[in-house]
């Protein structure tokens, strides 16, 4: 008995028709009735009761579909594993990540990652923008999920986009612009704005000076924190606004309310950056767990 008997008899038992399983199959129909035949008799019983239209599983053949699909799985699992292992999908990867703007992405691609290579170790680094480009050049990371970096940053490294997020104004919901159904940056001016922290993400304020430059303001800087959480607790406790990215609407929930800003600005992009010198097989991988090719992929 040879796997492609199996394959081939769970292919006729699940069509419950040696024709359509012939097709799905790419095998001659006599053939495959033959194949079949031979399986039974090296076995020593029917696997399908035979009529002019149709086939029906034996009680015996029930149980053995049950079991072929068992072996067949276990089959290929052997060929996954053993394909990890010559290309080198075993060992540990290092992955730098900014947890508001990868909140909705990260979860789905450590689940496809892991359920491909179980045997591969994943090690995740929350780190600000600034750390995760350093690091990538010290090889203590593998790949960085975060914003788009400045093209002047870029020098040396790749950058595959895997989702945008708008730009929204985060208020507590007893705020007095909570009840708006779009808040412009000349309203958004006047208020307390809580922003990151301006050492280790010197970016955010670069580019919110920017946005409020083009109006004619200033934003009203009021207070700094490390990340995305600290951020929505001061709003939530009334302490000011912030622009956020949208990405974080999966978490709020109702503590504070995420409002869309008028007009609308261009999209964040976030995606994966990593360094091409020190592109692997497993940085590629992960990357494709995000459903995107990375660059010279097919």
């Amino acid at each position: 008995m040879e796997l492609r008997h199996l394959r081939y008899f769970v292919a006729v038992a699940e069509n419950e028709n040696v024709t359509r399983a012939s097709a799905r199959l790419h095998v001659s129909q006599p053939g495959l009735s033959r194949q079949i035949r031979d399986l039974e008799d090296e076995i020593g019983f029917l696997l399908f009761e035979r009529s002019a239209k149709a086939l029906r599983l034996t009680a015996a053949g029930k149980f053995f579909l049950t079991e072929a699909r068992a072996v067949l799985q276990h089959a290929d699992d052997a060929v996954k594993k053993a394909r990890a292992a010559v290309g080198g999908m075993q060992g540990e990867i290092h992955v730098g990540y900014a947890p508001s703007l990868t909140v909705q992405i990260l979860p789905p691609m450590l689940r496809a990652f892991q359920g491909e290579f179980p045997h591969v170790r994943l090690a995740l680094h929350d780190l600000s923008s600034e750390e995760m480009i350093e690091q990538l050049g010290t090889k203590k990371l593998h790949v960085a999920l975060t914003v788009r970096p400045p093209t002047k940053m870029l020098r040396g490294l790749s950058f595959v986009e895997i989702a945008r997020y708008a730009m929204v104004v985060a208020v507590a919901p007893s705020h007095p612009l909570a009840k708006s159904k779009a808040i412009s940056l000349q309203q958004a001016a006047p208020e307390p704005l809580i922003g990151l922290n301006r050492k280790d993400y010197p970016e955010y304020h670069v580019e919110t000076k920017k946005l409020f430059a083009a109006v004619g303001l200033k934003p009203n800087f009021a207070e700094e924190h490390e990340g995305g959480t600290g951020i929505i607790a001061a709003v939530e406790a009334g302490r000011g606004i912030a622009l956020v990215p949208s990405s974080l609407a999966c978490i709020v929930g109702a503590r504070v309310k995420l409002i869309p800003l008028k007009p609308a600005l261009p999209p964040i992009p976030v995606g994966a950056v990593w360094f091409k010198e020190n592109e692997s097989e497993l940085v590629k991988k992960f990357i494709a767990a995000a459903g995107v090719k990375s660059p010279g992929q097919k």
